[in-house]
């Protein structure tokens, strides 16, 4: 695989910022010689901004009335309307990992619809401001300032599960950018050309990691065929980093939230979680540009 390191400027005078997510000129980016329109960034968060989006994607994206993978004949609505709360309080170990492994994705704004493959004006929930803002953050740099964040799919992998390979092409605007920012255990993610003839490559996305697919690649077929463990949770340490100024901004990030991921008894049982678990955020645009509904 050959790569080739992407130094990005941002075209304002103040590029947007966002606590937990290093200055765009200190990302660490590249593009794929072999695949245009790939791009990715190393881990351009700090250890609290990782531990935030890995906090809000396990204790509040799976809420109501967000849609989750999760059978209403083998769930009950406790569990299907708030799943982090309900492991949370589980004490019996067989029923703590049917309950943690039943889950494998949460979606909202539109809702893509897993049957159909299409979208409805009627299914959809609010998209998080603080995500929008995060995709924001990255749309900017990279040159995509119209780019609106309307619709995300949360993946959770657990350690040896795979994705197989597909298109993203359910959106009616096929020419935006998607995003997808990783957290956790490592994927072997597999990029490959519009047909499945095409020589797939290979590439490792670990903790912190985003990776955008943009212009001919937006529609190639790509695959994860493994999750493994690369990485070590650490609990034991106070983070200050990020917080040191009590009046730091965080705008639409939850404050609090952003705080006690600080703290290595809030942080522990989102700890415990990941030591086995990827997480995926996959972030596209469904309208076209000057429409305002389906």
């Amino acid at each position: 695989m050959i790569k080739k390191r992407v130094i990005f400027i941002s075209n304002v005078e103040s590029p947007q910022t966002m606590p937990g997510v290093k200055s765009p000129k200190d990302w660490r980016s590249y593009t794929l010689t072999n695949h245009p329109g790939i791009i990715v960034i190393r881990n351009p968060f700090s250890e609290r901004g990782r531990r935030y989006w890995i906090a809000r994607c396990l204790r509040d994206y799976p809420r109501t009335p967000n849609i989750v993978n999760l059978n209403e004949r083998l769930f009950d609505e406790s569990v299907r309307s708030d799943w982090w709360k309900q492991l949370s309080l589980c004490s019996d170990g067989a029923e703590f990992q049917r309950i943690k492994s039943a889950m494998r994705w949460t979606t909202f704004g539109y809702h893509h619809n897993w049957d159909t493959k299409i979208y409805d004006e009627e299914m959809q929930s609010p998209f998080p401001e603080d995500l929008s803002s995060l995709c924001g953050l990255f749309a900017q740099a990279l040159g995509y300032a119209d780019f609106k964040p309307e619709a995300a799919i949360v993946n959770y992998y657990p350690v040896g599960s795979t994705l197989s390979g597909h298109t993203d092409h359910s959106e009616p605007n096929k020419s935006a950018p998607l995003f997808s920012f990783s957290f956790g255990q490592t994927a072997i993610f597999l990029i490959g050309g519009r047909s499945l003839e095409e020589k797939p490559t290979a590439i490792y996305l670990q903790c912190g990691d985003v990776m955008i697919m943009s212009g001919e690649s937006r529609l190639c077929y790509h695959a994860v065929p493994r999750i493994i463990k690369t990485q070590t949770s650490a609990t034991s340490s106070l983070i200050n980093e990020d917080a040191d100024n009590a009046d730091i901004k965080t705008g639409t990030m939850d404050k609090d939230l952003f705080y006690n991921v600080g703290d290595p008894q809030f942080w522990e049982p989102f700890s415990k979680y990941m030591d086995d678990s990827r997480i995926n955020i996959n972030v596209r645009q469904v309208l076209n540009p000057g429409d305002v509904k389906l």
